[in-house]
């Protein structure tokens, strides 16, 4: 395959989420280089899940980036940058689509100025944070954490894997995904208790409304559709999170 490449004789290569680590025979075939299109602030978030994970963390910033691709996990030097807010209301879907815009029109710039020999690169600078990939396991919604954190979890996994929930159902405990929340301006009681018929959930400090959600095997909706043919009566506790991963991703 690395001949194969070295055959093409390409002035450069440009990868986006590609998932691996190149090796040094790669990284030396193409005339310009490798390159690279990241989704976060390197070095904060290097790694497999960025956008995810600047949501789950409550970042309040992040960015794309093209950086000269080197043997590290996403170590080489940024070439060119763009930063992005990140909203209130985003989620690693709504997030991801803006990125991927901003991204699009960075390669184009990039790309002329490597060509023209304009852009060198800097350095990452700064003590780097890993955006591990999610695990299954991970998606499950904790109600004992403070609400905004619950917030930012769901956001952060929404669409893909999604976080989720166990509610009590007639045949047992059914899994719910949460793809759309925020914080409760008000609501209190103990974590994971239905605090009324809105799907308002307390947590441990205050609560979270749950916004839009899908049942397995179902389309999503908005949870008062839900609520129309799946009963969640005020009181109800749900049950804590646990380590064990989702029925069907063990």
């Amino acid at each position: 395959a690395i001949e194969t490449f070295r055959g093409l004789e390409v002035d450069a290569a440009c990868v986006v989420a590609y998932g691996q680590i190149l090796k040094r025979e790669v990284l030396d075939a193409p005339r310009l280089g490798c390159f690279n299109l990241h989704g976060s602030l390197l070095p904060r978030w290097r790694g497999a899940a960025p956008i995810q994970r600047a949501i789950m963390a409550g970042d309040r910033r992040t960015g794309v980036q093209i950086m000269r691709m080197s043997e590290g996990l996403d170590e080489g030097p940024i070439l060119l940058s763009e930063i992005l807010d990140i909203r209130d209301d985003d989620t690693a879907g709504s997030l991801g689509e803006r990125m991927s815009h901003t991204g699009a029109s960075l390669w184009p710039r990039a790309l002329a100025a490597i060509e023209r020999g304009a852009v060198e690169g800097a350095p990452q600078i700064g003590e780097p944070t890993y955006a591990k990939k999610i695990t299954p396991a991970e998606a499950r919604i904790d109600w004992s954490r403070p609400a905004a954190e619950v917030d930012a979890h769901i956001r952060g996994l929404s669409p893909f894997p999604g976080a989720w929930f166990e509610a009590p159902g007639d045949d047992g405990p059914v899994r719910i995904k949460v793809l759309m929340s925020r914080v409760a301006p008000e609501g209190r009681g103990p974590a994971g208790q239905v605090l009324d018929g809105t799907l308002r959930v307390a947590c441990a400090d205050g609560a979270i409304q749950l916004l839009r959600v899908q049942r397995a095997g179902k389309a999503a909706q908005s949870a008062e559709e839900l609520l129309r043919g799946f009963s969640l009566p005020v009181g109800t506790v749900l049950p804590p999170s646990s380590s064990e991963p989702p029925r069907g991703e063990r």
